[in-house]
């Protein structure tokens, strides 16, 4: 059985260049579903990786109790004084918390070749923000001055808006704020922000509040990380809850990678329609120019399973040919490819840059497979079926 597998597969094979345009739709067609699939989902994908690697195990957030984003939390400067003096925040040689309050806003920036503006986040931070997010540096420039309207700008932000260069003024409240410097945090969701001293923030909204506080545990143990938010909840005068920072930055981006993967998948599968017709259409075509010799091969012993077999293993074949094309270019053009958009869960504009990863590639593949069976099984049983005698009479 398996010789007769592998001599009607070899003879498929060997036709396959006197009918190269024929097989091309399948390669091309399905070429076509893996790459716009992996390409979408490599969207998702890197929106997700970019969210999920904001963070540090042994740094917690703390919002306003029933906050689920920092847009919406608002807590007082006497809860700021309270916190940043509980057990379980790290303090540096001089004794000093490692925690900074901050406040988060909204200001519209015009993304780089467009007219339209985007809801870009500024923080209002302190100078201490160095010394509590580590993974922060200005590449160039200088951190802006307490006391001073100053802006320092991530570098994903001014890759993908306007008017960010040092030297620029850039619109916050109250009149435009002049750009001293710029600095990265390795590519997570904060070099998408820009950073403002928080005193001179908050007397440009004639308001002072806290929106956010970003505390240094002591370590990254779990019970560290209990015992803090047992001392904020043991605390009356405090209405705070308290997020491992991972975690929450994680939770930002299930909204929006959902919605993508979903997307991904439902262009994937009509596209994959039209694939599989591609297929049924190209493999009854070899089918039926094959007629005499499969009508041969029935007539001198071989079996019909060998037959539909190797009808199937061509229509793999050319699926997986397909899709390594898909797969290739969609690396190709796709793979770091810097975008920006918006945040469904925060209003805001995040940079982020697509990553095809091998399962992407692993997922696309096995997609071509499922398409090339489906579009191959429907001839390989008709040229199984064939009446032996009426075929080599019409041949």
């Amino acid at each position: 059985m398996l010789r007769q597998v592998l001599a009607v597969t070899l003879m498929n094979l060997r036709s396959i260049p006197s009918r190269l345009g024929t097989s091309l739709v399948i390669v091309v067609g399905i070429g076509g579903v893996v790459g716009v699939l992996v390409a979408l989902l490599a969207m998702a994908e890197g929106f997700k990786q970019t969210l999920s690697s904001t963070g540090r195990a042994d740094r917690a957030l703390v919002l306003r109790a029933g906050s689920n984003d920092e847009l919406a939390s608002v807590f007082s400067l006497q809860n700021w004084a309270i916190l940043r003096d509980l057990p379980g925040i790290k303090r540096d040689a001089e004794g000093k918390p490692l925690a900074i309050g901050e406040r988060y806003i909204l200001s519209d920036v015009k993304k780089r070749g467009a007219n339209t503006g985007a809801n870009v986040v500024v923080r209002g931070t302190t100078p201490d923000v160095l010394r509590v997010r580590p993974e922060a540096r200005i590449v160039a420039g200088r951190m802006f001055e307490e006391g001073k309207r100053e802006v320092v700008v991530g570098r994903g932000a001014q890759d993908q808006y306007q008017g960010l260069e040092i030297g620029r003024l850039v619109e916050v409240r109250d009149g435009a704020w002049p750009i001293v410097g710029v600095f990265e945090t390795g590519g997570d969701v904060h070099e998408s922000e820009l950073w403002v001293d928080l005193a001179s923030l908050n007397q440009a909204l004639r308001s002072s509040f806290y929106a956010t506080a970003t505390v240094h545990l002591q370590d990254a143990r779990p019970a560290t990380l209990e015992a803090f938010k047992n001392a904020v909840r043991g605390d009356p005068r405090l209405n705070l809850g308290v997020q491992r920072e991972p975690d929450y930055y994680a939770s930002r981006s299930v909204a929006l990678e959902k919605f993508i993967t979903i997307l991904g998948y439902s262009v994937a599968a009509i596209m994959a329609i039209g694939a599989v017709f591609g297929a049924l259409n190209t493999m009854y075509a070899a089918v039926s120019v094959r007629t005499t010799e499969i009508a041969t091969l029935r007539a001198i012993g071989f079996n019909a399973i060998p037959v539909v077999v190797s009808v199937l293993i061509e229509a793999v074949l050319l699926a997986l040919l397909g899709s390594l094309l898909g797969a290739g270019i969609a690396y190709a053009v796709f793979n770091g490819y810097t975008v920006s958009t918006l945040n469904f869960q925060t209003f805001s504009q995040v940079a982020f840059a697509f990553r095809v990863t091998p399962d992407l590639l692993v997922r696309g593949v096995v997609w071509a497979c499922v398409i090339g069976l489906i579009g191959g099984l429907f001839p390989a049983v008709r040229a199984a079926r064939l009446p032996v005698a009426q075929a080599l009479r019409a041949g």
